[in-house]
């Protein structure tokens, strides 16, 4: 599949899933506009845009804690990616290895 056939929101945007290769553990959510799903597949780094500053962001360009990406999967509506990782030390900005331990909604069904 080609990036000119992904779906993107209204923004440019496309959500991307990020999944630590071996063990499928969720680590994040970024979002992606075409040209950073072009430097993620030639670099081989996640790259992300940041809606709130505006600019790129590479994953661990700062702390160190870097995203090997092994693959990037298209979902079947071509508008959400999975990216399978390596991933160096925690992925949450809060330290910890994944942005999903940071609480529960409890389902009562």
């Amino acid at each position: 599949m080609s990036i000119e056939e992904l779906t993107f929101d209204a923004a440019g945007l496309i959500p991307a899933v990020v999944q630590q290769y071996d063990t499928r553990e969720v680590l994040m959510v970024g979002w992606m506009n075409a040209e950073a799903v072009r430097r993620t597949a030639a670099t081989g780094r996640s790259t992300f845009w940041s809606r709130s500053r505006q600019e790129y962001w590479v994953k661990g360009e700062t702390s160190g804690h870097r995203q090997h990406v092994k693959q990037i999967l298209v979902d079947c509506d071509a508008d959400t990616l999975l990216v399978l990782v390596d991933q160096e030390g925690p992925a949450c900005h809060t330290g910890t290895r994944s942005c999903f331990e940071h609480g529960e909604i409890e389902v009562t069904a």
